[in-house]
């Protein structure tokens, strides 16, 4: 309950620093925009004010994936985390379409001013204090666990890469008045690389929702941990899913068939606690145990743990 804690508050405080900073830069880069003649920097206001969007959810969601299982929800509420997660990825491609649209229409009908020189220097304030709130808030992330506030993180890179082309564009078309039509362009270039970050959100979200189990190297080290400790003689029929960062997992070892109920219980234990232990971020484990098979069948615990037979087997 104290870590659960722990994690909201740790969460919120640093989704709060970084709606703060999307605020003053959506004033910064709008007002910029609107004052200085610039398309793309004024494009970038609208990435950074759809921030403020996916911090409010992130705030208000952590409160109910935090929550402990409960009757209806036995493992949990990690999945509101993940639905969080791709709610920020779609919002992050649906701001890219819109960016792409205007833009394309500003390159259509022609613009009549070029972008201002103070307009350059509000998009490299942007570029530096995002990226430094990439760091520090995937840094977070990672030590609570948090896939939705990792996300929240790569929307600020994205935001920080985003003003790169428009940076850019807005010093080419200052520089060059006959290329003001790079402006627009570099708004152009600025929803790809928002589409693309979107992509990355939603990727693991779509994996998790799907049931995608752990990758083949996290299998194999649950194999080698839940070999290692005496009396078992081999593992095999691993089954692992993920909701919200979580891990929770099955697997079937292989005993003497000669011990005591209560060897058993206390083996099986054992092998729980040392999973959930690690540092995989495992929260529960099922352990089964079987006897020994007497014949080569597709039941027999594989020979290497870091090679095992990944489809179940009852």
């Amino acid at each position: 309950m104290k870590q659960n804690l722990k994690t909201i508050r740790t969460v919120q405080f640093v989704t709060v620093v970084g709606m703060t900073l999307n605020i003053v830069l959506s004033i910064a880069k709008a007002a910029g925009g609107v004052l200085f003649h610039s398309q793309a920097l004024l494009a970038d206001a609208v990435h950074s004010l759809s921030d403020l969007v996916t911090d409010l959810a992130v705030i208000f969601g952590v409160k109910y994936w935090s929550a402990p299982p409960d009757r209806q929800h036995p493992y949990g509420h990690g999945r509101i985390e993940t639905l969080v997660s791709a709610f920020i990825g779609i919002a992050l491609a649906a701001v890219a379409v819109g960016l792409a649209w205007d833009a394309i229409g500003t390159i259509r009908h022609g613009s009549e001013h070029g972008p201002a020189g103070f307009a350059f220097a509000i998009a490299v304030f942007s570029i530096i204090s995002k990226e430094v709130l990439f760091r520090w808030t995937r840094a977070k992330a990672r030590q609570v666990h948090s896939s939705a506030m990792e996300a929240n993180a790569w929307h600020h890179r994205s935001d920080a890469i985003s003003s790169i082309p428009a940076a850019l564009a807005i010093a080419v078309a200052y520089f060059f008045p006959k290329l003001q039509f790079i402006d627009p362009v570099g708004a152009i270039l600025v929803s790809f690389f928002v589409l693309y970050a979107a992509w990355t959100i939603v990727r693991p979200t779509l994996q998790e929702l799907s049931e995608a189990g752990v990758s083949q190297e996290d299998q194999a080290k649950i194999y080698r941990m839940a070999t290692s400790l005496p009396g078992i003689l081999g593992a095999h029929a691993l089954r692992t899913r993920n909701a919200g960062g979580a891990i929770w997992a099955d697997i079937h070892i292989i005993v003497d068939p000669d011990m005591t109920v209560r060897e058993g219980h206390d083996i099986s234990h054992q092998v729980r606690d040392l999973l959930v232990n690690s540092d995989l971020n495992i929260v529960d484990v099922v352990v089964h145990l079987e006897p020994p098979s007497p014949s080569k069948s597709k039941s027999a615990p594989a020979k290497n743990p870091d090679q095992p037979d990944l489809p179940f087997q009852s």
